[in-house]
């Protein structure tokens, strides 16, 4: 039974996708429908997929990262981008001869991408191939689509307090809220962490874990566990940090 991860954000398009895939793809079995880049290389890693399907923009980590990061978490899986870029992005991924869907996606289109992968086997595109794909798309990647975030509006108590975004030293999710970590003390967010990773200067925060986004200036030194597993020293917080296993890959190219 061939294995497959989908990671797209947006529910219907996500729900379409999976639907699509059973339809022209009897044989497949889809091990992960996600969200978000985090949760897909977690899932990634985990089920060992034969192939995933990628949205390019998703919160926090972004289907290019992901995919740059199974090079080492998962080595056989087979990436098929899904984008809904223009015409001059689309030449970029014909050129680095890797797969794609153009969104709406549709039937036919989807078919020849099955048959391509199937005629192909198992195989990761290669670091350079990768690399000059993000090149060629890094602007149009990650050119946010309004300023980052600059102050939170927190909860201590019963009391409200504005919080500089810069004095953040990690974010935690909390079921549907995010506790903020400062060096003074925790603070609750009633903003979804999902949502924040959305609103955050990419450049400054990084997520680290499917439940933590950690300042970058408010590190003091990462190391790496006999698992695998990075673990972060802050310069004013006496708690370490997780990074899981899989994101390791991303966190050494900060």
């Amino acid at each position: 039974m061939v294995k497959a991860v989908i990671a797209e954000d947006e529910e219907l398009l996500r729900t379409a996708l999976a639907s699509l895939l059973r339809d022209v793809w009897p044989g497949l079995e889809l091990v992960g429908e996600c969200e978000d880049g985090a949760s897909a290389l977690e899932t990634i890693a985990e089920q060992q997929p034969d192939v995933a399907f990628l949205d390019i923009r998703m919160p926090g980590l972004t289907g290019l990262e992901v995919a740059q990061a199974l090079a080492e978490v998962s080595p056989h899986t087979q990436v098929v981008f899904v984008t809904a870029y223009n015409q001059y992005a689309i030449d970029a991924f014909e050129q680095g001869a890797i797969d794609y869907l153009l969104k709406p996606i549709t039937r036919e289109r989807l078919l020849t991408t099955v048959q391509r992968l199937q005629q192909r086997g198992n195989g990761h595109p290669d670091a350079a191939t990768l690399a000059a794909l993000l090149r060629r798309l890094g602007a149009q990647a990650q050119t946010p689509t309004r300023p980052p975030l600059v102050w939170i509006t927190a909860s201590t108590g019963k009391d409200t307090k504005l919080i500089l975004v810069d004095d953040v030293a990690y974010f935690r999710a909390d079921n549907k809220y995010t506790v903020v970590m400062t060096a003074e003390g925790e603070a609750l967010l009633r903003t979804p962490l999902r949502e924040l990773l959305e609103a955050l200067d990419p450049q400054g925060f990084k997520q680290i874990h499917r439940s933590t986004i950690v300042n970058l200036k408010a590190i003091a030194s990462v190391t790496r566990d006999d698992t695998g597993r990075g673990i972060v020293k802050l310069k004013q917080r006496p708690e370490t940090l997780i990074v899981s296993q899989p994101f390791m890959s991303l966190f050494r190219g900060m």
